[in-house]
């Protein structure tokens, strides 16, 4: 595959991501949140590109985001970026060691963020984003996605160029 295709292919999977997010996942609800798929886009560039992609992954899956959120333009895109890199770095030495560790890392990562997305938030004025149940909340949304990383981390396998056993296979 040619250099040129990747950023199509990562525009599809990012397409797809937002379509599915708001047309099917926006119905899955488990104590009034549902599981956050441009988030687990961005950490599955963490985990199959390492730091630069998976904070490029993580940037471009904010934008997205924020073109429909209703907090301040770049929150998610400042937030999936961190995170993409954050898993990027660690994908190296501990990601790779058995196949349930990208499951574990997916949730963690993902109730990492939404903390992130609410402390981040708070302090462009965006107060009411820390709630008391917030850990719960980001619990909650960790549990959910982390269902969802197997199919994810392929999908951006596909989208980064590494195959998608490959990139499972970490």
């Amino acid at each position: 595959m040619s250099p040129a295709s990747r950023p199509a292919r990562v525009a599809t999977l990012l397409l797809l991501a937002l379509v599915l997010q708001h047309s099917l996942l926006v119905d899955v609800r488990v104590a009034g949140v549902s599981p956050d798929l441009l988030l687990l886009v961005a950490i599955g560039g963490g985990i199959v590109g390492g730091r630069e992609r998976g904070a490029v992954v993580g940037f471009a899956a904010g934008l997205v985001a924020d073109l429909l959120a209703q907090t301040p333009f770049g929150l998610s895109s400042l937030t999936f970026g961190l995170v993409g890199y954050g898993v990027g770095t660690l994908q190296a030495g501990v990601l790779r060691l058995t196949w349930w560790i990208p499951l574990l890392t997916g949730m963690a990562a993902t109730a990492a963020g939404v903390m992130m997305y609410a402390l981040l938030g708070a302090l462009l004025g965006q107060g009411y984003l820390l709630r008391p149940e917030l850990a719960g909340l980001a619990a909650v949304v960790g549990l959910l996605n982390a269902g969802l990383v197997p199919v994810v981390v392929r999908a951006t396998g596909w989208a980064l160029s590494a195959g998608p056993d490959q990139a499972f296979a970490r």
